[in-house]
């Protein structure tokens, strides 16, 4: 009897997490796709906002090079002005953290967008700051993090539903398939991650030409990366992102997609 309650209350847990999911549904403006999102423009750029300040403490706030900061803002803003990034609700804002040793990029929800010191110096042209930027910017306008929610939202309630199902206190060996379930829901978020940074890859390559720079910037990126992660310790934007041989393979791809004809002369490097 006990165990039969068990069962039905893991379907109904599994209800409540697969019912909204599946119901909240929207068209993404800029990509085109239909996404699973449970939260508005509005409560990205609040959440984004709330988010922002301890994020940027934890690479020791933002950088004092005020120079360093309004570049950094001027080339974020050209991408936005320029692009389709321009004609969404979001509020872009671009920032420079202090983190000399840390080799990173990240993009909160509604807009704010962070480079670390430690990228920006490993980086040797305009066009490749723009290209990370641009990368970042395409989080931001594919609604990742709020896709993320979402996806989170479903797969710990369906892991915690399949743990409740599987786990008998009278039978500890249990104990190991509900641990395997709540794997299975950190691998399917991993798989979701890179498939977000390939988009927003994908997504860098349309806006570096529009706002005026060589999408082949982010090849060199890539390389960059690339020789950085062949340390003993790789740079953090590795944790979340796919190797960067593997992306530079996509990149070439996308560009010669997007230009068949080749690329317009005058982009800046």
């Amino acid at each position: 009897m006990r165990g039969n309650l068990r069962y039905i209350l893991a379907l109904v847990m599994a209800a409540f997490a697969f019912i909204p999911y599946y119901c909240n549904t929207q068209k993404n403006e800029v990509t085109g796709e239909m996404q699973h999102v449970n939260m508005s423009a509005d409560q990205e750029i609040a959440l984004g906002l709330q988010a922002a300040p301890e994020m940027a403490a934890q690479y020791g706030g933002l950088h004092p090079d005020q120079a360093a900061q309004a570049a950094v803002q001027r080339i974020g803003q050209q991408i936005v002005q320029r692009t389709k990034a321009g004609q969404t609700p979001y509020k872009f804002q671009f920032h420079l953290l202090a983190d000399e040793n840390t080799i990173n990029a990240f993009a909160l929800p509604g807009g704010q967008v962070f480079i670390t010191a430690g990228l920006l110096k490993n980086l040797t042209s305009e066009g490749q700051v723009a290209g990370v930027l641009a990368h970042e910017i395409g989080h931001v306008v594919a609604r990742h993090s709020a896709e993320q929610v979402a996806k989170s939202k479903l797969t710990n309630g369906l892991t915690g539903a399949a743990a409740i199902g599987l786990y008998d206190p009278d039978r500890p060996g249990t104990a190991a398939a509900a641990a395997g379930a709540a794997m299975v829901g950190k691998l399917l978020t991993l798989r979701y991650g890179r498939e977000d940074e390939l988009e927003a890859d994908k997504l860098a390559v349309d806006f570096t030409p529009a706002a005026g720079y060589d999408p082949r910037s982010m090849i060199q990126v890539m390389e960059i990366l690339d020789r950085e992660s062949q340390g003993s310790k790789p740079p953090e934007f590795m944790s979340t992102h796919p190797n960067p041989g593997n992306r530079i393979e996509q990149i070439q791809h996308d560009i010669a997609t997007d230009f068949p004809q080749g690329l317009p002369a005058n982009l800046k490097q």
